[in-house]
């Protein structure tokens, strides 16, 4: 058996051996929903250390744990706290935990974030629908043997981000009565903020958003066959966008400021998927 896949089956025991929920959808929390697990109907929590062999986040204000429950009666998983690659984890340890979740039932999955803004008609606090991605400069998860039992080998991608799920999220907003853009995110490593060097290039790319997390976990659920939508809440203007240094302080208040609108923005979105 392929090693990547015995160790998600081995995580899948463990998780199994703790609870039967079924989700119907997954969510995975960005920065300013890290307290949103803790207002829905929670049925059951796994700390990451309880999965044998399931890699824990280190960043800090992540809390690191699986809640299985319910937003507005739509059995959920959400993954609270996310792992990333600047953490020093191989890729196929990064997009794990999205894998574990679709094959504990998940067929949608909701990825939301926190971004650099690199458009210059976005401002701190806008939220961004994902609408596709850039993730040349990371390596793609799915380099290695092919995992059969998950996907094919050459998956296509022509539309990771469902436009079905997009107008969800078009409808939930303006029913919210909240701002929504629309654009391209790029993903790159991390942990330090981008050059403005890198920012012309990744706005040349056609990038609209900057960030460390996402698109890889995007491509892995897609090459899994879940139907995913993404939403980015811009904290911050990127690198040389303003005269001024960046600092994850920023990213955090940002975040925090916009976390009740964020928060009912998602749970109109899962109610609707």
């Amino acid at each position: 058996m392929n090693e990547i896949y015995q160790k998600l089956t081995t995580c899948l025991e463990s998780v199994r051996a703790k609870t039967d929920f079924q989700p119907e959808a997954a969510l995975i929390l960005g920065s300013g929903l890290g307290d949103y697990a803790d207002g829905i109907q929670v049925e059951t929590v796994i700390d990451y250390h309880e999965i044998e062999g399931f890699p824990v986040s280190t960043v800090l204000g992540h809390k690191g744990r699986f809640v299985f429950g319910y937003v507005e009666q739509v059995p959920v998983v959400i993954m609270q706290g996310r792992v990333h690659y600047y953490e020093g984890y191989p890729m196929t340890d990064v997009v794990l935990p999205t894998r574990l979740m679709g094959m504990l039932g998940a067929r949608k999955l909701l990825l939301t974030n926190a971004s650099g803004g690199i458009n210059f008609d976005y401002k701190p606090g806008d939220f961004m629908l994902i609408t596709d991605h850039i993730a040349t400069a990371i390596p793609n998860p799915l380099i290695g043997a092919n995992i059969e039992e998950l996907g094919v080998r050459f998956p296509d991608m022509s539309q990771i981000y469902s436009k079905r799920m997009g107008d969800v999220v078009r409808e939930a907003a303006k029913k919210l009565g909240i701002g929504l853009k629309e654009g391209i995110y790029v993903q790159l490593t991390g942990p330090s903020y981008e050059s403005p060097a890198e920012i012309r290039m990744c706005r040349g790319w056609g990038g609209d958003a900057v960030g460390m997390s996402t698109a890889c976990e995007a491509i892995a659920a897609r090459h899994m066959g879940m139907e995913i939508c993404g939403i980015s809440c811009v904290t911050n203007m990127a690198a040389g966008m303003l005269d001024k240094p960046l600092s994850h302080a920023e990213v955090q208040e940002t975040a925090d400021r916009v976390s009740v609108q964020f928060k009912a923005l998602v749970t109109e979105v899962i109610q609707h998927i």
